[in-house]
């Protein structure tokens, strides 16, 4: 092999260009999140490569691509060799993600199980740093023929109106209600007033044959079930 042709081994380009053409010859799996990350930014600094400056973003994250979405551009920027511009191809890039997964979830309309409320709720919900209190309004079929959110901050019964809740249901049909909401902190117990919220729309939904089937605590990861846990 020639001098000439020797140079365009792989081997012997820079770091930086080393995931593209990985990405090409062995396909997207067989990637790190630094050397995809890496892709997306095309190249570090003087001192690093775009590989080590990405292994480097998500050491301080944990590795944890979630936490990585949830970092702002300046946060990013903050970094040496990340400009405003390679912070937002990973904003972006990190946004695609997550509407892909909602995207995903959409599909899944047919409830089978808490597990299935949690696949459709949680990119909504679940990385949120407020709370929010949503209702899914199901036919008979346990299909989700809309969803609502009912409440943004915090969750106390005065900020249920029951009546809109069940004008809702009577106008698409619904014969059946999951409750929703998530826990920024994470925690997976429910309080006093989750409970109180629970029993508010249950015993208003009765009178109209509408079930309340479920109430879901949702977090990043997990969700807590009333049903599951038979305290509905």
């Amino acid at each position: 092999m020639s001098e000439n042709s020797n140079s365009f081994s792989i081997k012997n380009w820079s770091q930086d260009d080393q995931p593209r053409e990985k990405l090409r010859d062995k396909g997207k799996s067989v990637l790190s999140d630094a050397e995809l990350v890496a892709i997306l930014i095309g190249s570090g600094s003087r001192e690093e490569s775009a590989v080590d400056l990405c292994k480097r973003i998500l050491a301080s994250v944990d590795h944890n691509l979630n936490a990585l979405g949830k970092l702002s551009i300046a946060q990013l920027t903050d970094f040496k060799g990340i400009g405003e511009a390679k912070a937002i191809t990973i904003v972006a890039a990190m946004e695609l993600g997550r509407r892909r997964r909602l995207e995903d979830a959409v599909r899944l309309d047919k409830i089978t199980s808490s597990r299935s409320v949690f696949d459709l709720m949680q990119p909504i919900i679940g990385e949120l740093p407020h709370e929010e209190f949503w209702i899914l309004y199901l036919n008979n079929s346990n299909k989700v023929i809309q969803k609502n959110q009912l409440s943004k901050g915090g969750i106390t019964g005065t900020l249920v109106d029951v009546r809109l809740v069940l004008k809702s249901a009577l106008e698409v049909g619904a014969t059946a209600l999951i409750l929703c909401h998530n826990h920024p902190s994470g925690t997976l117990f429910p309080s006093q007033a989750d409970k109180d919220v629970t029993l508010k729309l249950k015993t208003a939904a009765q009178s109209l044959d509408i079930k309340v089937l479920d109430h879901l605590i949702i977090t990043e990861k997990t969700y807590f079930s009333f049903a599951d846990e038979d305290i509905l």
